[in-house]
């Protein structure tokens, strides 16, 4: 006999590969050579898991305001990035024992990161490009800085703009990045 209702199993909150496909779409973006060719970010692991940082951070800042599933879906991709960095430290040879050690430190960075994010955009541009300094420019290239925190203005403006039902559904794309001729 199949029982209707397992209280076991977690509740289905957006069609299969939904996630996936939004967490897919943060790393992509993330992964653009023009922020590490023309903005600055350091093509390092570190650059690479700060620019990653800040795309999900727009997305998560967005979600917040989605009243229905936006809180669920937040910690379904919190909970994939985590899964992410969890396969990625295994795939570098970090052994069972330090996992952990190397989670906790992930996860300081993103609520340290995201605590920085959001009083610097809401204190402005000009914040918001120290805060990037700060964080993913290692302290050096305020213009880039500059650059990139305009890009992330500007994206999180798109995802302000995004219908509640594009976001839980995945259907939403991140704005290109500038080029560095451009300003925003």
């Amino acid at each position: 006999m199949l029982w209707p209702f397992n209280h076991f199993r977690k509740p289905r909150l957006a069609p299969p590969g939904t996630i996936e496909a939004i967490y897919g779409m943060i790393v992509t973006q993330a992964r653009e050579p023009i922020f590490y060719r023309d903005l600055g970010v350091p093509d390092t692991v570190n650059g690479r898991f700060d620019l990653l940082l800040l795309h999900l951070w727009l997305l998560l800042r967005r979600l917040r305001t989605v009243v229905q599933g936006g809180a669920e879906l937040s910690q379904a991709l919190f909970d994939r990035f985590c899964e992410d960095m969890d396969d990625n430290l295994r795939e570098m040879g970090v052994g069972d024992q330090s996992v952990p050690k190397r989670m906790r430190a992930f996860g300081e960075a993103f609520y340290g990161r995201v605590q920085a994010y959001d009083q610097a955009i809401e204190a402005g541009t000009e914040a918001l490009a120290q805060a990037v300094c700060k964080n993913i420019l290692n302290g050096s290239g305020l213009d880039q800085a500059r650059r990139l925190a305009g890009y992330a203005a500007a994206a999180d403006a798109d995802l302000g703009q995004a219908g509640d039902s594009a976001l839980l559904q995945g259907s939403f794309k991140f704005r290109a990045p500038l080029r560095k001729d451009e300003t925003s």
